[in-house]
């Protein structure tokens, strides 16, 4: 989630459709794991959350990353290489 805020503010269903299409269908997030992890994250000041008007004329709230939110999402991603390139290595181990 944080990957995908750190493109744009997004509202929730724009979130999880972002997720599914970057993944190319091999991730889809349903809004019983989306709404409480938001609200996880806004908690601990990853993001932040307005209310906004959408495309569509609709009342959302939109989700942004915050400073701290990219600093975690970068932490996150440089240990996620680190360990799926370790896990590469003893896949490919013959």
């Amino acid at each position: 989630m944080l990957k995908t805020l750190s493109l744009e503010p997004m509202h929730g269903w724009g979130i999880e459709k972002r997720i599914q299409v970057l993944s190319r269908d091999v991730f889809t997030v349903n809004q019983g794991t989306l709404y409480p992890t938001l609200e996880r994250l806004l908690r601990a000041g990853m993001i932040t959350a307005e209310w906004r008007i959408t495309e569509n004329n609709r009342r959302a709230r939109y989700y942004q990353i915050t400073r701290s939110g990219l600093k975690h999402f970068e932490s996150e991603r440089q240990e996620w290489e680190r360990s799926s390139r370790a896990v590469n290595l003893i896949l490919r181990t013959t």
